[in-house]
């Protein structure tokens, strides 16, 4: 009843992840690094351990919910009269075929091609758009010194530290808000206002307003991670929960694509305008522009989403079928764990449980907030 919100917690994880890994690279490579070795390899070893550890208590400690299996005292809400919401099944071998998976992987193409060209570009976007302006110095990025360039570095660490922030937190308030919104009109919020702020970031930027634009860039971010948390909802939505984890594996070559399309533009559009003489602060402009045309076409995209034919779900017999495979699976993991499997967890493990998300988590915040609070000041 909340899968919105569900994803977003766990995509969350998927955009946390950065905010513990990075520092805690970088604290180790300075306790490990001597005269003659930078501490690379041991620093891959450590966390190599540490990562075996935390993925095996949360392997091992996953289990599939036996068919019908609510909480105690729940009521499950009344299906939503919402003909986006399916409340049949679809088999992940026949979502080649349906359009409305190709609609949607070029919605989560586009809006993540977006997103990741400007995450990719952020900390050199800042530092040539505002140049010395950023540490009160009325100067242009290529007429800084060495020292001067150094200072700008920190502030624009301190820039994608806080980039990450939202990122993180978009992936959660904006997969929970699909709840009440619906996923389609989420995805439509994130092509229309995101188009906004990117035809608004070279203006902010010409004219100096900082704030406008750094404003502009966390909610871009928040949208990217947003519209990533939101697809997993969006899926079980039009074809349904039972294969929605093996359909969403197919959907990810969206992401993929975007992973090399984003950059790739970004990067190219940007040696390019400087191969022709444009000066640094102005080389982003066509590049926000050319973004624009990828929401457009995502939104467009989105719009021609349409609730999936009745031809393509699964009979009752092919579901009965697929939900006896699964059970048998399940069942085959949880060899051992006895009729304990679908009993409550004791709250000393939920304890635990959390407190081992929770404070790498915590720690992770606050290495990034004290960067945040860097670029602040």
């Amino acid at each position: 009843d909340r899968r919105g919100m569900a994803t977003g917690m766990a995509i969350m994880g998927f955009g946390g992840g950065a905010m513990i890994g990075s520092p805690l690279a970088a604290d180790l490579m300075k306790h490990f690094a001597g005269p003659t070795d930078v501490g690379v390899a041991q620093t891959l070893v450590v966390m190599a351990l540490v990562y075996l550890v935390f993925m095996l208590a949360g392997a091992l400690g996953y289990r599939v919910p036996a068919a019908g299996w609510k909480p105690a005292g729940w009521t499950p809400p009344a299906p939503a009269a919402n003909a986006m919401i399916t409340q049949r099944h679809v088999h992940a071998r026949r979502v080649w075929g349906i359009p409305q998976f190709w609609l949607l992987w070029m919605v989560l193409c586009m809006n993540v091609s977006a997103g990741i060209g400007v995450i990719g570009m952020a900390s050199p976007m800042l530092q040539e758009m505002f140049g010395g302006s950023l540490i009160g110095v009325p100067t242009k990025f290529a007429e800084l010194d060495a020292a001067q360039l150094a200072a700008l570095a920190g502030m624009a660490a301190g820039f994608t530290a806080l980039l990450s922030l939202f990122n993180i937190a978009g992936r959660f308030f904006w997969a929970s808000l699909s709840d009440k919104l619906g996923r389609k009109t989420t995805y439509a919020l994130f092509f229309v206002l995101g188009g906004l702020l990117y035809v608004s970031a070279p203006g902010s930027a010409a004219a100096g307003h900082i704030v406008v634009f750094v404003v502009a860039m966390c909610l871009i971010v928040s949208m990217y991670g947003g519209g990533f948390a939101t697809v997993p909802a969006y899926l079980a939505d039009l074809f349904g929960t039972q294969m929605v984890g093996a359909i969403h594996g197919r959907l990810l070559t969206a992401w993929a694509t975007a992973g090399v399309l984003g950059p790739v533009v970004v990067n190219y559009m940007r040696d390019y305008q400087l191969s022709l003489g444009l000066p640094r602060e102005q080389v982003y402009n066509q590049t926000m522009y050319i973004l624009v045309g990828m929401l457009v076409i995502g939104l467009i995209s989105n719009l021609l989403i349409r609730p999936v034919d009745s031809k393509h779900f699964m009979t009752d017999a092919e579901l009965a079928e697929e939900r006896r495979l699964a059970h048998e699976r399940a069942a085959a993991t949880e060899a051992g764990a006895g009729s304990q499997a679908h009993q409550a967890t004791p709250t000393v493990w939920v304890v635990l449980a959390w407190t081992a998300v929770g404070v790498p988590l915590a720690w992770g915040v606050y290495r990034t907030v004290l960067s945040v609070l860097k670029f602040i000041n």
